[in-house]
């Protein structure tokens, strides 16, 4: 191993081929430090759970922190892989990672917001739209999310349903965790016109406008909040790129805004729109596609060298979908966009 090129902090932290640079105080993370001073890095939980924020360390030692095997295998580290929600650099640090956007990231806001509405709209979700200060405009990119910082300390990561034009009222879409301690408040005691605290915006799922690549989105669950966000943004600005949409739920009921999304495709000619359903029953009366949602789209695309990929939902989904796509239907990596929906306990399994 090469001698330390430094020895105490701050560390310069350069990203290639964007160039971009940076620098990390002792004892910070790569990626908060890339936060901190609005470089847009790729990340999904911050927690070494996801593995969204995986890339090359091409010189330089960072330590890392807890995280699970799935985010970043020993080989992987071996090879020289980090990841950057978790990995503190020991010296000055060269990454390779094509996903740093030179578009300057919005301010990261601490702020109160006031429930508006919720909206129980299938067994296990609820719709919640937040209402934020009118006099401190929240920023964000379509497909962002927020978090909610709970009277204990904790937070949760939802993201924001809505694109930024059809503010300034935030929508969340809330999956019920039975047991778990936000979601069953969600369920249970919370009323209109509470007051939480939120902040925001993170992640770097947000639509690649620079280029004109046809997309396949790809929803398990809630994780088509984020989706929803990008199909509100890609008609309020007009863009007509090809777009293909497989959201994926156990039962016709978990795709609880089905008739959103076929008024959508109505409006928009280029969206396509493929519901699948895994695990229908003789009562549901379903037609339509059926199996895993990831595996329907190389049903239909046995090539995806052309095209990028937004995958959001389920560790699982995104996990096999970004596997898969790559090696069976020859998706570059660096055009899988994806946000991880990772949960409490998935985070604890690190």
């Amino acid at each position: 191993m090469n001698a330390p090129a430094t020895t105490t902090a701050p560390f310069q932290i350069t990203v290639l081929p964007s160039g971009r640079g940076f620098t990390s105080e002792a004892g910070e993370t790569i990626l908060a430090a890339g936060i901190r001073q609005g470089i847009g890095m790729p990340y999904g939980c911050k927690d070494g759970a996801c593995g969204s924020c995986k890339c090359k360390k091409l010189e330089g030692i960072v330590v890392h922190g807890p995280h699970q095997a799935k985010a970043l295998t020993p080989e992987e580290e071996a090879e020289g892989f980090v990841l950057t929600c978790c990995a503190t650099p020991q010296t000055d640090v060269v990454l390779e990672s094509r996903q740093v956007t030179e578009a300057g990231a919005f301010p990261i806001k601490k702020m109160p917001s006031r429930v508006l509405s919720l909206a129980k709209v299938s067994h296990d979700v609820m719709v919640i739209k937040l209402q934020l200060p009118a006099n401190d405009t929240l920023q964000f990119h379509a497909g962002q999310y927020i978090e909610f910082i709970l009277r204990d300390g904790t937070r949760r990561s939802y993201s924001m349903a809505n694109a930024p034009h059809a503010g300034p009222a935030v929508e969340l879409h809330i999956r019920h965790m039975p047991g778990g301690k936000f979601t069953d408040h969600v369920f249970g005691a919370m009323k209109e016109k509470e007051i939480m605290r939120v902040e925001g915006p993170y992640g770097s799922f947000f639509l690649r406008e620079d280029s004109d690549k046809p997309i396949v989105m790809l929803a398990s669950g809630t994780g088509f909040a984020p989706i929803k966000a990008l199909i509100e943004h890609m008609q309020h600005k007009g863009i007509t790129r090809p777009v293909t949409l497989y959201w994926g739920g156990r039962r016709p009921g978990d795709l609880y805004m089905d008739a959103w999304v076929r008024e959508r495709a109505a409006e928009m000619p280029h969206l396509t729109y493929v519901p699948v359903i895994s695990n229908a029953l003789p009562e549901d009366n379903w037609t339509g596609r059926t199996g895993f949602v990831h595996r329907a789209v190389l049903e239909d695309f046995a090539d995806l060298s052309g095209h990028q990929v937004y995958a959001c939902g389920a560790p699982i989904v995104v996990d096999s979908a970004r596997a898969e796509y790559s090696a069976q239907g020859g998706l570059p990596a660096d055009e899988f966009y994806a946000d991880s929906f990772t949960t409490e306990a998935d985070k604890a399994k690190g």
